[in-house]
């Protein structure tokens, strides 16, 4: 897979925009330089159809964890020369500040909040394109139901309250209620129009 910029005009312009933010995956590349094991594996770049993640070998130094990596932190370089060179290079605004950066441009963007762990004796960042794959509307907290329904609108443009009834083999009122979560609970939905003629449709960016 490769990066894409999908493209949107505005009068005679032409405006391409990116799929993350520019911000966060400097800050991500410049943890990457910055805190990698070089005596060991390459860092690795893995780009998906609706995520990317970045992947360093070195554990967490002691005393931080994935909670203060969210708020401001004491930074603990693991390569200070290199470090030093980046702060002095302006590349570096201020320290421990790398994370919570691209955790907040990310929710500027709209896009679901980044994935921070450590996993196979390393650290990963993980970005996500948008709030309505399967996996972030499970995290969210919806039902099966409730995800094929949300699929439905992204395919179709929208879902009656039958449609939902006839795809989940639901009781009217099951329809009714879970609709009512997308739209009151996780603002995923809006509800058009009156009476019979009435739809949902999504109410965020796809």
């Amino acid at each position: 897979m490769r990066l894409i910029r999908p493209v949107t005009f505005e009068g005679l312009y032409r405006i391409e925009n990116n799929e993350y933010p520019i911000p966060a995956i400097r800050e991500m590349l410049l943890n990457a330089l910055i805190h990698r094991t070089y005596m060991s594996v390459f860092t690795q770049i893995r780009v998906y159809d609706d995520k990317i993640s970045i992947w360093n070998d070195g554990e967490l130094p002691q005393g931080v964890t994935l909670e203060k990596l969210k708020q401001h932190h004491s930074s603990r370089p693991r390569n200070l020369i290199i470090a030093d060179v980046c702060f002095k290079g302006g590349l570096i605004d201020a320290w421990g500040s790398g994370t919570v950066r691209i955790i907040e441009t990310c929710k500027t963007a709209g896009l679901p909040e980044p994935e921070l762990e450590e996993r196979d004796g390393g650290f990963a960042v993980t970005l996500f394109k948008n709030n309505l794959t399967e996996e972030q509307l499970s995290k969210l907290g919806l039902n099966a139901r409730q995800i094929k329904a949300v699929a439905h609108m992204k395919e179709k443009g929208k879902i009656t309250n039958a449609e939902y009834q006839e795809i989940n083999n639901v009781s009217k009122r099951t329809a009714t209620n879970d609709l009512a979560e997308l739209v009151t609970k996780y603002k995923l939905a809006k509800n058009t129009g009156f009476g019979a003629g009435s739809f949902y449709e999504l109410a965020i960016g796809q």
